[in-house]
């Protein structure tokens, strides 16, 4: 192909303006513009080795994308938009309509959700013997559970805290809003995981009337709500890069026992604090 630039640039530049989002007649034609002041739409069907009842709809695209202008002579013209403005304001575009589109798809996963969830219930009839137990290996999903439990809580938040985070509670606007509603929230974290931004988290905690409490090791991954439901999450212990799965549990007993468990820690925390705080014989 003749064009002004080498042909290993020109196919370089093809692929990285196909990657930017333009088919491969569009970037064919947007570099074969950047060489000439002006082409006729024929004319350039010709140089960039698009099919000529392609071209109109080529060139059209590529002026609705902010890549060519058009030039009102005696017949029409076509010309390249300089690269530093055409690039960036075609960005700005895309994740301006990328952002509508999110918008619009949130909004109907939300209603859509919604009538799933009678259809679901129907289809399940009766609860089965496990149906308050479930498993759940996606951390994504694993973070929704919990910012649902999170925000449905009315009395009691307790939590074993350790890295890895499929969402991390210091980072979670929703505690301190389970605060504000007068929910007793404890959190029990892991010292060895702390660094400085997330013992400042701490401190913005503790203001908001959020009990802190550390632990040098914690057994597992555990948050329990209310006293009726919560999640355990376990390490794998086979694999070898480690990933957690999730219990999530909505059962009274379980919760009574979860709960257990963490005052259990809980109350070494107290008697570790009270031990070190406590003067020595020799003193007196």
């Amino acid at each position: 192909m003749t064009t002004d630039l080498p042909e290993t640039d020109f196919q370089r530049f093809w692929r990285r303006l196909q990657q930017l989002g333009l088919n491969a007649y569009e970037a064919r034609s947007y570099l074969v513009l950047i060489g000439h002041p002006r082409f006729k739409a024929l004319e350039l069907a010709a140089r960039a080795h698009v099919p000529r009842q392609k071209i109109y709809e080529v060139l059209d695209s590529l002026v609705e994308k902010g890549f060519a202008q058009v030039v009102q002579e005696k017949t029409k013209l076509f010309s390249a938009v300089e690269p530093s403005l055409a690039v960036p304001s075609y960005l700005v575009r895309r994740v301006q309509t990328l952002q509508r589109e999110l918008t619009d798809q949130t909004r109907m996963a939300d209603g859509l959700v919604s009538d799933l969830a009678v259809a679901y219930s129907e289809g399940r009839g009766e609860r089965g013997t496990l149906d308050y137990l479930r498993i759940v290996s996606d951390t994504e999903q694993t973070a929704v559970q919990y910012r649902k439990m999170l925000s449905d809580v009315r009395t009691e938040y307790l939590e074993f805290s350790r890295p890895p985070y499929a969402v991390d509670p210091l980072d979670e606007q929703l505690v301190k809003q389970a605060r504000q509603r007068g929910v007793t929230c404890r959190l029990l974290i892991e010292s060895g995981t702390l660094d400085d931004a997330h013992r400042q988290r701490l401190e913005d905690y503790a203001a908001a009337g959020v009990e802190i409490g550390q632990a040098e090791s914690l057994p597992m991954k555990l948050a329990v709500f209310d006293g009726q439901c919560g999640l355990v999450a376990l390490l794998d212990p086979v694999i070898t890069r480690p990933t957690w799965t999730a219990v999530v549990f909505e059962h009274g007993g379980m919760g009574e026992a979860m709960k257990g468990l963490f005052e259990n820690y809980w109350r070494r925390k107290l008697a570790t604090s009270a031990f070190a705080s406590a003067p020595s014989s020799s003193s007196s």
